[in-house]
């Protein structure tokens, strides 16, 4: 084999494994940059998630279990599922169908799919609805910046 010949070989070699490298980083790195300013912690209970994050809502009684929290960084976005005793709305949340209650706008393995049509309360910023003992709650970033952006 001739020099010039393993120079076009070896060359071909490393575009295709450069190549092959791309499809496989790419998305990678698409879903990464598409969801890097998402954070979602699980927490045994409401207590436990408002100590470890001060965006967590103050409403959210400190008795509730199984406290799954996600929120973008770079804004209000918020979502929140959590196990509520006695299966009743927490203190501070106002049952009422929310006329036109936003969507979600970030999403989470845990948080159900369209879930603004079931919106049935707000609790402060929150839109909520409860699933047998289960609360499903999200704040919507236009929400949170109208109220001044605080948490």
């Amino acid at each position: 084999m001739s020099r010039r010949t393993s120079l076009v070989l070896t060359s071909a070699g490393v575009i295709a494994a450069g190549a092959l490298a791309a499809v496989v980083a790419l998305p990678a790195a698409a879903d990464w940059y598409e969801h890097r300013h998402e954070q979602s912690d699980d927490y045994a209970t409401g207590a436990e998630a408002k100590k470890d994050r001060a965006s967590v809502p103050r409403w959210l009684a400190d008795d509730a279990a199984s406290v799954r929290y996600a929120m973008k960084t770079t804004g209000g976005e918020r979502l929140l599922k959590a196990d509520l005793p006695g299966g009743r709305l927490p203190a501070g949340c106002e049952p009422a169908a929310p006329a036109g209650a936003k969507p979600p706008q970030i999403t989470a393995e845990c948080f159900p799919e369209g879930a603004e049509s079931k919106a049935a309360a707000r609790c402060g910023l929150y839109y909520a609805y409860m699933d047998g003992t289960t609360l499903y709650a999200w704040q919507h970033n236009d929400d949170w910046i109208k109220d001044g952006a605080r948490t």
